[in-house]
């Protein structure tokens, strides 16, 4: 579904990504992991379109994303939570919502009533500023928000950092439920191994801007760890 051919990326003179391949199937929640620095996140922005390339090819469903610009991108089905939430703090829950009505394919006006099925407390604070959120209700409305659009594709940039266990544990449920109803493909970086261990399928391991080790969830043994993730 997703490739990623050969690509590097730098920064200034500084190289980060390196000849680096990756394929994300279809279906499936794929985990990103590693240690901090190594190139994860540049990676989700390469992807997104918020990173221009040196060189290489991402290809979505036999098309290439390269040319395109960020908002470009995600009407082709490609919902994004970066890393740190990037909610807008002045807008009520509901206009942060709002935002994603225009990309929808049906262009619907009306948020989803599923939106409020998955993150109850949100149609509790529709009327709320963002920036009145705690973290963990700014996660959930910043995962809502890319939810809106109906991706096929949910891009996720470690969305437990700083959350409180019982709304890492409903983020948890919320993307099983995605990936098992509606065959979400769900794109993780994710620093929480027993979280990565619940709800991922797959795993791929960075090491210095390159894919070092790649398999079914169940194969990410000790060894792997000690080598890769343990600090």
């Amino acid at each position: 579904m997703i490739q990623f051919s050969q690509l590097n990326q730098k920064y200034g003179g500084t190289q980060i990504l390196w000849n680096l391949d990756l394929e994300i199937k279809e279906g499936e929640v794929t985990c990103i992991m590693g240690r901090n620095g190594v190139g994860k996140t540049t990676l989700l922005r390469c992807l997104m379109g918020l990173l221009s390339i040196h060189s290489g090819d991402i290809i979505l469903n036999g098309q290439s994303l390269v040319s395109l610009s960020a908002e470009a991108r995600a009407p082709l089905g490609v919902g994004y939570v970066p890393q740190g939430r990037d909610i807008f703090p002045m807008l009520t829950v509901e206009e942060n919502l709002r935002i994603g009505l225009p990309i929808r394919k049906d262009k619907s006006k009306c948020i989803p009533e599923k939106i409020y099925d998955l993150f109850p407390v949100l149609k509790e604070m529709l009327n709320r500023l963002g920036g009145d959120l705690s973290g963990g209700q700014q996660q959930q409305l910043a995962i809502a928000r890319a939810l809106v659009i109906e991706p096929r594709v949910l891009i996720l940039d470690e969305p437990n950092e700083g959350i409180q266990p019982n709304i890492v544990r409903q983020i948890g449920d919320v993307i099983l439920k995605l990936n098992r109803d509606e065959n979400l493909t769900v794109i993780l970086v994710e620093q929480k191994l027993g979280f990565a261990r619940r709800v991922g399928q797959s795993f791929r391991l960075m090491e210095k801007g390159r894919i070092v080790a790649s398999s079914a969830m169940d194969q990410l043994n000790d060894a792997l760890i000690k080598q890769y993730l343990a600090v």
